[in-house]
This record gives C-alpha cells, sequence and structure tokens, in this order.
C-alpha cells in the first residue's frame, strides 16, 4: 500500500456492503444466549464445527440457568472439539453467572470486560443484537483481505488494525463494513482467491499485481 494513497474507500467498498448487507451470520443461533455461547466457542475454530456441536449442546442447556448448577468439567465432553475448550467451558460458566438474571451489555466495554469475549466477539454480538458498537469487526478475513485490498498494511493484530481501519473509513459505515469483508475473505478472496468474481477487482492492490496471474 502507498502511504500516500488518497483513495476514498468508503466509496470504494461500497459494492461489498451492498453485496453482503443482511447476510445471515454463519452462526446458527437462536437467541442471545446461543449467540454469545456459539461466539466464544468460535474463537480460533470454524463456525461449521460450532453449529455442529451446538445442536447437542443447546438442547442440553437451553438457556443461561441451565448451567448455573454445573461446573466447566461438565461440559467438556459436549465440547470437545473445540480449539481450546477447557477455558472456553470456564468462561461461559462464568458468564452464565454473571447473565443468568442481568440485562447484557450494550457497549463494547461492557461486553470485553469479561473473560473470552474480546473486541471482534464483542463486535459481532452487539451488531447481532441490533446495537451499534462503534468500531470495526476485525476477524482473521478482515486481517487477510484488508491489506490485500491496500486499505491497511499487513497487520497481524486485529485491534492495530482496526485503529487503522477507523481512520481510513468513514463512521457511516464501520457497522457493515467489517463484516461485508469478513463475507467476502469467506466466499471470494479466500487465502487462494478467486480474483475473477471479484465485485471490486479493479481498485484491488492484490489483483493488480500478484493477481493478475489469475487473468489469464
Amino acid at each position: 500500500m502507498d502511504l500516500f494513497d488518497n483513495r476514498n474507500w468508503s466509496i470504494l467498498l461500497e459494492p461489498l456492503i451492498f453485496s453482503y448487507k443482511g447476510k445471515t451470520h454463519p452462526l446458527h443461533y437462536k437467541n442471545s444466549y446461543q449467540l454469545i455461547v456459539m461466539v466464544i466457542l468460535a474463537a480460533q475454530d470454524s463456525d461449521e464445527n460450532v453449529n455442529r456441536l451446538a445442536i447437542p449442546f443447546f438442547e442440553k442447556y437451553p438457556d443461561w440457568f441451565s448451567l448455573m448448577s454445573i461446573t466447566a468439567a461438565d461440559l467438556y465432553p459436549l465440547l470437545g472439539s473445540i480449539a481450546n475448550f477447557k477455558n472456553k467451558a470456564n468462561w461461559i460458566i462464568d458468564l452464565a453467572k454473571e447473565f443468568h438474571n442481568k440485562n447484557l451489555p450494550t457497549t463494547l466495554s461492557g461486553f470485553t470486560r469479561y473473560r473470552g469475549i474480546g473486541r471482534k466477539s464483542a463486535h459481532v454480538i452487539l451488531k447481532e443484537l441490533g446495537y451499534n458498537p462503534n468500531g470495526i469487526m476485525v476477524d482473521l478475513h478482515v486481517l487477510r483481505v484488508a491489506p490485500r485490498l491496500g486499505i491497511v498494511p499487513d497487520f497481524k493484530d486485529a485491534d492495530k488494525m482496526e485503529q487503522q481501519l477507523l481512520s481510513k473509513l468513514d463512521s457511516s459505515i464501520w457497522l457493515e463494513i467489517g463484516m461485508a469483508i469478513s463475507f467476502h475473505g469467506r466466499l471470494i478472496c479466500r487465502p487462494i482467491p478467486n480474483c475473477m468474481s471479484c465485485q471490486i477487482n479493479k481498485i484491488c492492490d492484490y489483483f493488480m499485481n500478484e493477481g493478475k496471474v489469475s487473468k489469464v
């Protein structure tokens, strides 16, 4: 990315927002309880794996209250194939004690004060619950796609990339753009990208350089 790049990314990224706005989140949750639990389980794991394991999990533990009389170890048999499942089980049990009889937080700082919920997870939860986190969600797909496009440098740290994106993009698109880029990374701009199917390849640094090979 050119340090003096003055492209108006807020306008250039509008096709992504148009394409993915309103698209159903890949985690198949039915309520706020399921959403929070599944977002925690999905960290460093696949949505597909979480969706599969969520069915027997929620059959046995249908709400926060149902987790109140058990220990984290009771969850291990259900979560054994999830990455970092022991810590996640502990975090979920802790959250049950906090959330079973309280209103959920409505801000990033309100959620990130709890173990197991970082900024990315809090962004997803708040957006899905209908709140505006006033930031940009950065997951592993955004970490890959945003530098490819040329919006920001290739940061490995999600918080640093979020701050860069906030400085480059108008606040009017913050709510939608993180998930739009994430969906684009899942469907088109994968680790091996399908550049010819990309809605914005003409303004993409990767396509204009390394990605040229996919044109022939």
